[in-house]
Formats: C-alpha cells, sequence, structure tokens
C-alpha cells in the first residue's frame, strides 16, 4: 500500500514568512502524475512559480517527475546511505522518485519551496517531519532536548489560521507545531497510535531546528 498519493507544494517569501501550500503533485496511477498550481498560488503577489511549470491556471500532464526529481539525492553520493536512514527511507524502495521526493520534502538550499506528502495512518506508518514555528517561542538552549526525546501533541481544532494544527510539547513546553499536510495524519481515525520521537537537531548555542519522526505504535499512546 502506498503511504502517500500526493503530495503538496509548499512556498514562502522568506525565512520567517508563513507557508503556503501552492500547488499539488497526484499519484493517478503507476507512472501517471500530475501537477496544478492551487487558487492560493494566484493570491500571492510575490509568488514565482516553477521555472518549468509558468502556467498557474494549467494541469501539467508530462515530465513532471522528472522535473522535480532533479532535488532528489543523487543514489551515487557516499552519503546516501546516512540521508536515506535519517528519513525513514525504506532501501527496496529507492527507486521509487514519487516516494523519495514525499519522504524527503525535496528540500534544496536555493528556493524556498518543499514538498509534503498527505500522509494515509497504516500500521507501518513512519515519517520525518520538521517543527514549524519553534521561533515564535522562547529559544531552548543546547541539550534542553535531544535525540529520542519523546514528545507529546495536541490537536488545535479553534486555530483561527488552521483548524487542522496540530501543537506540539516536550512535557508541558510549548515547542511549536506540526507542519501544514503532514498534520492531517492527525486528524485520521488511527491517529491515537501516533507518537513523536525527536529525530534530530540543528543547534550551535539554542536549538533553532528540531525533527521529528512520527510513528505508528500499537499500544503506545500519545
Amino acid at each position: 500500500m502506498d503511504d502517500f498519493k500526493k503530495i503538496y507544494l509548499s512556498w514562502r517569501a522568506g525565512g520567517g514568512s508563513r507557508r503556503s501550500i501552492v500547488g499539488l503533485l497526484e499519484k493517478r496511477a503507476e507512472r501517471d502524475y500530475i501537477f496544478e498550481y492551487l487558487p492560493k498560488a494566484r493570491e500571492l503577489e510575490s509568488f514565482s512559480p516553477y521555472f518549468e511549470f509558468p502556467d498557474l491556471n494549467k494541469i501539467y500532464k508530462e515530465y513532471v517527475l522528472e522535473v522535480f526529481s532533479s532535488r532528489l539525492m543523487k543514489p551515487d553520493r557516499i552519503d546516501v546511505k546516512k540521508f536515506y536512514d535519517f528519513w525513514d527511507i525504506d532501501v527496496e524502495r529507492a527507486n521509487d522518485r514519487f516516494y523519495l521526493l514525499g519522504k524527503t520534502q525535496g528540500l534544496v538550499p536555493t528556493d524556498n519551496f518543499e514538498f509534503l506528502a498527505d500522509y494515509i495512518v497504516t500500521k507501518d506508518l513512519k515519517f520525518v517531519t520538521e517543527i514549524a514555528g519553534i521561533s515564535k517561542y522562547p529559544q531552548l538552549a543546547k541539550g534542553a532536548i535531544v535525540v529520542g526525546d519523546k514528545l507529546r501533541f495536541e490537536t488545535e481544532p479553534t486555530n483561527l489560521y488552521d483548524p487542522e494544527a496540530v501543537k506540539v510539547f516536550k512535557d508541558d513546553r510549548e515547542l511549536g507545531y506540526i507542519k501544514k499536510i503532514h498534520c492531517k495524519a492527525f486528524h485520521q481515525p488511527e491517529a491515537r497510535h501516533l507518537n513523536l520521537y525527536v529525530k534530530g537537531l540543528d543547534q550551535n548555542g539554542v536549538i533553532k531546528k528540531i525533527f521529528v519522526e512520527v510513528r505508528y505504535e500499537d499500544g503506545v499512546a500519545n
């Protein structure tokens, strides 16, 4: 079973800006993919479309995955195994570019796009995401959180910006939110089996980024 059939394109104007969901890459059948921009892309004055897909009103059906695959790590790099381990990649599926794009988010340092998979919660689900919005909270000193720590989450149906918002905590301390689209998994019927563990940190004197592993665990409550 596929982990996801839809990957949403997220964009922001720059660091600290709110991200917007501007596009959708969808798998309709084996080797059949389409890409289209969503209405939000047409509302943003500063938005610049993907160079190869300039028309905000067109549904693209050719070379879609080929274009986006340029964001993936080359399989012959010496550090590819470490990269796959971090992002929870099933090596038996490492040739599936749609799968790799959704799991690794297609992050590159040259633009402000990222690709967010709309995960389907199953007993085998495991994926990595970054906590959003940590800069809006008091800084965390280095060592305040360590890899392997279990975190907890709460849904926020009354959130004015996003009723699907999911807030993340270390004990009672608020850390930030699960990324848009990824948060949808926490509203599915089996979400009670999902748990969060710290997977990686970007820190010097303070913690700048927190990556968490979302894991389905039978009998283990959040």
